[in-house]
C-alpha cells in the first residue's frame, strides 16, 4: 500500500524541516504514488497522479490569481498535495491565495519551515513505494497460486469464500443478480451484523463496471461468470477504500467461483447427462415409443407405471426468507439417487438451475406417501430441503409430471409444514411461481408496484414492506403489530405509499391485483 501525504510528512527526511500542514488538513490521507521536485509553473502537464510536488516557491506566480490557477491545475492533474520550503521565495508564511487556493481545492498543502534535502526526500519515499510495488506483486503472486490450487482441486463455493475472506482480512458474501444470498464467509464477524436486511442494501449498490467500490457501504463489488452468462455478484466487505491486492483478490475468486460453476456442469457422469436430455425430451415433446424405448434403455421403465415428478432445493431459511445454497445442489442429487435405490425405484435424475429434478416410475403397487417420506427424510429434514411433488399420471396422458412442480422450479408454503408439498399446498402463490418466468408477469408486477420498488432503493425506506403487511392481513390493527409501528404512524405510511403508487388502497380491486403483484414479486424468477 502506498503511504499517504500524512506518512510521508513524518518521515525523518522531511520532518527535519519541521512541516506543518496550512490547507486541506483532513485530506492527508491521501495516498502517494511518487514525489515529483519541480519549480515550473506550468507543472500540472507533467504529473500523471498521486505524486506529492515538492517546491522553494521560487519561480511560481507572484499574484493572487497566478497562484490560484497553479493550484486548480495540480489539482485537476490528480496531484497528491503541495509541500514549499521557505527561505527562497517567501521567507516568513506562504502567500494567503496560495492557502485559500488549496484549502478550496482540498490539496493538502504543507510548509517547511527549514531547508531539507528533497533528493533524499525522493530517494526515501520512492524506496518505500517500490517495497510497496514489490509487496502487492507478492501478494497477487499468493492469491494467484491460492485460487489456482484451489480451482485444480474443484474446490467449491464455501472454500473459495473462505479462502477469499482469509487473504483479504475481510467478511465476503456471493448473491444472485437477484440479491439472494448464495454463500458467505463472515470474516470472524457475526452473521447477524453482516447479513442484515442485505437484499435491501444490495439493492441501492449500482457498479458501472464489473469491479467497483462503494464507498459509502464499504462494499467491493465484482461480478461473477463469463462474459454474456453473468450470474452473481461478489462482496467483499472493507469500509476502507481496498488496496490494489483486494480488486486482484476479489477478481480472482470470482473467476474461480466461475470456473467452479463450469466444471459442475459437467461434473455428473454420462448417466445424469444422460438422464437431463430425456428429462428434457419428456417435458418438452409428445411422449411417443422412442422415447419411452429411450427411457427403458436408461432403466426407467414408462409403460405401466404411475410416473411421479417431483422437484428438490436445498436451502436455509433466514428471517423467511429462502437463499438456495449454491454448492449442495450435487450431493441432494446423489442423496435421491441412493435413496431411491434403497428403494429400489427407477427414475431420472437432474439437476436443472438451482433444483435437482426427478421423474419417478415406483413399481405396480408402490405405496405413493411411503415413498415420498423416504425420499423427504433422505434428502433432509424440511428446514434443509424443500421437496415439491407433481401429479402422478400415466405417460399416454397429455400431461406429464414435469408439467406441475417438478418443471425445475421449486415452490412450497413460506411457513414450515409437510416434508414435502404439491402444487395444491400453494395455490395461487403456486401458480404464480409456475409462471415466473413470463415477461409478461414480469412487467405485470413492474407496473403495478415497481415505482414502490425503486423509491425504496433510492430513498432507503421500507414502504414496499408496508403495502405487503397491509395486504396479507388484510387488518390495519394487525399489519401495525407486524410493523411494529402505531396505527398512526401506518397511516401516514399507507398514505405515502398511495401516493408513489397513484393508487387507492381501500378500493378492493386495486387491492387484489397489488396482493398478486406482491406475490409474484417474492417469487425468484427464471427459476
Amino acid at each position: 500500500m502506498f503511504p499517504t501525504v500524512a506518512d510521508v510528512l513524518a518521515m525523518p527526511e522531511l520532518r527535519q524541516g519541521d512541516p506543518e500542514v496550512v490547507a486541506a488538513a483532513e485530506a492527508v490521507t491521501r495516498r502517494v504514488r511518487w514525489v515529483h521536485c519541480v519549480e515550473l509553473p506550468e507543472v500540472a502537464p507533467l504529473l500523471r497522479g498521486s505524486e506529492l510536488v515538492l517546491a522553494t516557491g521560487i519561480a511560481l506566480p507572484a499574484d493572487a490569481a497566478g497562484l490560484d490557477r497553479y493550484v486548480r491545475e495540480l489539482s485537476r492533474a490528480g496531484a497528491a498535495g503541495l509541500v514549499v520550503e521557505l527561505g527562497r521565495r517567501w521567507t516568513a508564511e506562504l502567500p494567503g491565495s496560495l492557502v485559500s487556493a488549496c484549502e478550496r481545492e482540498k490539496l493538502p498543502l504543507a510548509v517547511l519551515h527549514r531547508e531539507v534535502r528533497f533528493v533524499s526526500v525522493t530517494q526515501a519515499v520512492g524506496e518505500q513505494v517500490v517495497d510497496a510495488q514489490v509487496l502487492e506483486l507478492r501478494a497477487a503472486g499468493q492469491i494467484h497460486d491460492a485460487f489456482t490450487a484451489l480451482s485444480m482441486a474443484e474446490a467449491g463455493p464455501a472454500d473459495i469464500l473462505a479462502e477469499a475472506a482469509r487473504l483479504a482480512g475481510c467478511p465476503v458474501v456471493l448473491e444472485s443478480f437477484h440479491h439472494q444470498i448464495l454463500g458467505y464467509h463472515t470474516g470472524g464477524r457475526p452473521a447477524s451484523d453482516l447479513l442484515h436486511d442485505w437484499e435491501d442494501r444490495s439493492r441501492r449498490i449500482r457498479i458501472g463496471e464489473r469491479t467497483g467500490y462503494d464507498h459509502r457501504a464499504g462494499w467491493l463489488v465484482t461480478v461473477v461468470g463469463s462474459r454474456g452468462d453473468d450470474w452473481g455478484r461478489l462482496v467483499l466487505v472493507t469500509p476502507q477504500p481496498p488496496p490494489h491486492r483486494h480488486l486482484v483478490l476479489v477478481e480472482r475468486a470470482a473467476a474461480a467461483l466461475a470456473l467452479h460453476r463450469l466444471h459442475a456442469r459437467h461434473r455428473d457422469g454420462v448417466e445424469r447427462q444422460a438422464h437431463h436430455a430425456l428429462l428434457t425430451a419428456l417435458r418438452d415433446r409428445p411422449v411417443d415409443d422412442e422415447l419411452i424405448g429411450r427411457c427403458a434403455e436408461a432403466g426407467v421403465p414408462l409403460t405401466g407405471r404411475a410416473l411421479l415428478g417431483l422437484a428438490a432445493r436445498p436451502v436455509v431459511q433466514r428471517r423467511r426468507r429462502t437463499y438456495v445454497a449454491a454448492d449442495a445442489l450435487t450431493a441432494l442429487a446423489d442423496s435421491l439417487v441412493v435413496t431411491l435405490r434403497q428403494r429400489g425405484v427407477p427414475a431420472l435424475v437432474a439437476v436443472e438451475s438451482d433444483d435437482v429434478v426427478a421423474l419417478l416410475a415406483p413399481p405396480a403397487g408402490a405405496d405413493t406417501d411411503a415413498l415420498l417420506a423416504a425420499v423427504a427424510a433422505g434428502t433432509g429434514s424440511p428446514a434443509e430441503t424443500v421437496l415439491a411433488v407433481g401429479e402422478t399420471v400415466r405417460p399416454r396422458t397429455p400431461a406429464l409430471p414435469g408439467r406441475g412442480p417438478a418443471r425445475g422450479r421449486v415452490a412450497a408454503p413460506r411457513r414450515p409444514g409437510p416434508p414435502h408439498h404439491r402444487l395444491a399446498d400453494v395455490h395461487l402463490r403456486g401458480l404464480l411461481h409456475l409462471l415466473s418466468g413470463d415477461d409478461r408477469v414480469t412487467r405485470f408486477v413492474q407496473r403495478e408496484i415497481g415505482a414502490l420498488l425503486d423509491h425504496d432503493a433510492g430513498h432507503g425506506t421500507a414502504l414496499y414492506e408496508v403495502l405487503r403487511a397491509v395486504l396479507a392481513t388484510g387488518d390495519k390493527t394487525a399489519a401495525a403489530a407486524a410493523l411494529h409501528i402505531s396505527r398512526p404512524v401506518l397511516y401516514d405510511r399507507i398514505a405515502r405509499v398511495e401516493r408513489i403508487l397513484g393508487r387507492d388502497l381501500s378500493d378492493p380491486a386495486t387491492r387484489t391485483s397489488l396482493h398478486v403483484a406482491v406475490l409474484a414479486h417474492g417469487t425468484p424468477p427464471g427459476r
